[in-house]
């Protein structure tokens, strides 16, 4: 064989090799865009709490507003109030109330915890259905309903903030380690179904779409503006 030869085999062969590669490099990295991300039910819960927490804002500025008497739309403090009585309150708790609490309460796991956050549950039901009644624009013309309405905001806020943080870091760390691997899988799907079924094919993303808009409308939504100049 001729040393010509062998030079254009071999550029043939790498050639081929460079062209293999090629089309293999945009197969791998398609599958990865097609691969989903699996949330597991704690970390479920846990950015619900997120949204709740938005909604906290939310309602801070409301009273901030009351008490400047300037720019007071309460229809904003309203739909927050119909989202936290929806999406956190006959969902969101629904869950920890079906699925949580029993299982830790027969393991006899956290149980006072447990029945601090389920009596809490029962408490910010009240205070979401107390929100909601009063919080129209004529309940301002009456200083004893703004103080009322004032009051039922501030005791929820209160209450839930730490009322998240122990579930975020002592139930449901608890609870995941309790349950199997296939357990823990299994339940996420029964959320996820759940979720779906109670708020469309949008679900968690649609209720954070509706909590975005009532930020923009107290102007809120622009993280920036909670920067401190110093």
């Amino acid at each position: 064989m001729s040393n010509s030869s062998s030079i254009d085999r071999r550029h043939f062969i790498i050639a081929c090799s460079t062209l293999g590669s090629s089309l293999l490099v945009p197969q791998i990295s398609f599958a990865k865009e097609d691969e989903t991300e699996e949330v597991g039910p704690a970390e479920d819960l846990m950015r619900e709490h997120g949204g709740l927490n938005r909604i906290l804002l939310i309602y801070e500025e409301g009273i901030r507003r009351i008490t400047a008497k300037t720019n007071v739309d309460l229809s904003v403090v309203k739909k927050s109030a119909t989202i936290v009585r929806t999406f956190i309150e006959e969902y969101h708790e629904k869950l920890e109330e079906e699925f949580i609490f029993p299982r830790m309460r027969k393991e006899k796991k956290l149980v006072e915890l447990v029945d601090t956050l389920e009596t809490q549950h029962k408490a910010g039901r009240k205070l979401t259905a107390t929100i909601e009644q009063l919080s129209v624009q004529s309940t301002l013309k009456s200083e004893s309903e703004t103080a009322k309405l004032i009051s039922a905001i501030n005791q929820f806020i209160r209450m839930y903030r730490p009322h998240e943080s122990r579930e975020d870091t002592v139930l449901f760390p608890t609870f995941h380690k309790m349950l199997s691997e296939k357990e823990y899988d299994m339940l996420g799907e029964k959320f996820e179904d759940r979720e779906h079924k109670l708020f469309g094919k949008e679900g968690f993303d649609g209720i954070v779409e509706k909590i975005m808009e009532l930020e923009k409308s107290y102007d809120i939504y622009d993280l920036t503006k909670f920067t401190p100049h110093i």
